[in-house]
């Protein structure tokens, strides 16, 4: 069914750069949800996951570090994700907080690692501690006086509230991760310091690309401006810094729960981010041939750093060798004159190498129709993605799974994609043995040396559905396909282990306690 729209709304719709076909699409969506990801099996070490020996590794970080000078490279980290959540913890604490003898007995009692309790017991050991005493004293307080007259909501406050620091309503990307003699730096400092060491080209320099939300980016610019030029003495290099919002025309639209558009309090229609799948777009707007993708809290202080960038240079090899290789394929299927050895060949090459599943039906075509699906099969954007071995951590994992159209491939699935109240399903989950730790590297140019248009490769039918609360009514929300999940979804996929150092992800304040982060 249709909606029919207000002139008013079509207005709306169009200022957006959004068709009301689109809308109405969403709006179907709604009412007939997404399927759950069908998984075929765990990806493992034997079936989908490559693991190199250290022999190898240092065969492709020699060859990236021979051959980057060659591409284009750029460094992509999504950094408009809000800090809110890392301080759930602390807000509640601040609303419930009330300075009697009991809540502080059950806070200084509170003394494992995520408790309230750790985060004060361990306060002048974050990167952050120095300029929260300044705040403090700027104030006319000490911290050491307001923590011996137990006024620890007073603290959380100036912390997390705009009259302080403000780190409540602050991105991640800006506050301050790690503490240094020379300077404790933000999460973007970070991600500037590893470009620098892996993402420059023959001129030395280093591309990196943040999105961001547009309420930041005066913040942005101007923290970065104040460290650029001390990492550009200290590494010899010159950034070229660059920054994206998420598109309007990449809003979806929310409906009450039977599924009609919700309307705000002055009945315009409400429009909300589409999730981090919506970044497709910031990324196909992009010219460089390869790019390294990594979430802005995953990040390690210098002195753990060795084996990031060993890691980053070795899926970076990788990806430029099985570039190569593929390019050639798709030069000779395109010509059309392929012996049977060679299509044998670019078969086994597609199978044991690129990871891509060779259906049985592949035996039962005419030469010409195996190279036509051969060649259909390796021109696509191609994406090395390091997984961990999985030790609790949440997050999204590797596995083989079967799409609408019966095509077997390797995908990272999130939980909630998953129908965990299937026997079948659940068994394949308790099997996994790896996940997801956004560590990826792209390349986004055909054997043509012309750039895909990364919005063909979406599957749209992996996007997901949620219940939120606006004005104290409740809406449901739609997030597009994620951006390493179904907007990939179409990529040729090569999933190789990395190691656990690899992947140190900040989710609360506490995170920043751990070994990895001091």
């Amino acid at each position: 069914m249709n909606f029919t729209f207000t002139e008013k709304d079509k207005l709306q719709i169009s200022k957006k750069n959004i068709s009301e076909d689109q809308i109405n699409q969403q709006i179907k969506d709604f009412i007939h949800g997404f399927p759950f990801i069908n998984l075929v099996r765990a990806a493992t070490e034997v079936d989908g996951i490559v693991k190199f020996p250290e022999a190898k590794v240092n065969e492709l970080v020699n060859y990236f570090d021979t051959e980057k000078q060659k591409f284009e490279l750029m460094k992509f980290v999504p950094a408009s994700g809000a800090a809110s959540r890392m301080f759930k913890d602390l807000f509640e604490f601040v609303q419930t907080f009330d300075g009697s003898p009991e809540s502080i007995q059950k806070l200084e009692n509170g003394s494992d690692y995520n408790s309230i309790g750790y985060f004060f017991e361990h306060i002048n050991s974050f990167a952050f501690y120095n300029e929260l005493c300044e705040v403090i004293k700027s104030k006319g307080f000490e911290i050491n006086d307001l923590l011996a007259n137990k006024r620890f909501d007073e603290i959380i406050r100036i912390l997390l509230f705009d009259d302080g620091l403000g780190y409540g309503n602050l991105p991640k990307a800006l506050l301050r991760f790690h503490a240094y003699p020379d300077g404790n730096r933000l999460a973007v400092e970070e991600h500037l310091v590893e470009a620098a060491n892996y993402c420059t080209d023959e001129n030395n320099i280093a591309k990196v690309h943040f999105t961001i939300s547009p309420e930041h980016k005066s913040k942005f610019e101007e923290s970065i401006h104040n460290v650029l030029s001390k990492y550009e003495d200290a590494f010899t290099v010159k950034f070229e810094i660059t920054y994206s919002e998420q598109k309007p025309s990449t809003d979806t639209i929310a409906v009450d729960l039977d599924n009609h558009p919700f309307r705000n309090d002055d009945q315009t229609l409400l429009f909300r981010p589409g999730g981090h799948g919506a970044l497709i777009e910031n990324l196909n707007d992009l010219k460089e041939e390869i790019i390294f993708i990594k979430n802005i809290d995953n990040i390690v202080p210098d002195h753990l750093r060795d084996q990031t960038y060993r890691y980053k240079k070795a899926i970076g090899g990788l990806l430029m060798k099985l570039q190569i290789q593929t390019y050639e394929y798709l030069d000779l299927l395109d010509d059309g004159f392929v012996t049977k050895d060679e299509i044998v060949e670019i078969r086994n090459f597609a199978h044991t190498k690129l990871m891509i599943n060779i259906p049985e039906s592949f035996d039962a075509l005419s030469e010409i129709e195996q190279v036509e699906s051969l060649y259909l099969l390796l021109n696509r954007p191609m994406r090395i993605c390091g997984m961990v071995k999985n030790e609790g951590e949440p997050g999204g994992g590797p596995f083989w799974i079967k799409n609408s159209k019966g095509d077997i491939s390797l995908q990272i699935v999130e939980s909630s994609q998953m129908d965990l109240k299937k026997e079948n399903q659940m068994n394949i989950v308790t099997h996994a043995t790896h996940f997801n730790p956004v560590d990826l590297v792209c390349g986004v140019y055909n054997f043509r040396g012309e750039k895909f248009n990364l919005k063909d490769f979406i599957d749209h039918e992996t996007g997901f559905i949620s219940v939120k609360s606006k004005d104290g009514r409740d809406i449901k929300a739609l997030e597009l396909p994620g951006l390493w999940n179904g907007a990939m979804a179409d990529w040729i996929t090569v999933f190789v282990e990395t190691p656990i150092i690899t992947f140190n992800p900040v989710k609360t304040v506490n995170d920043l306690l751990r070994p990895q982060h001091q």
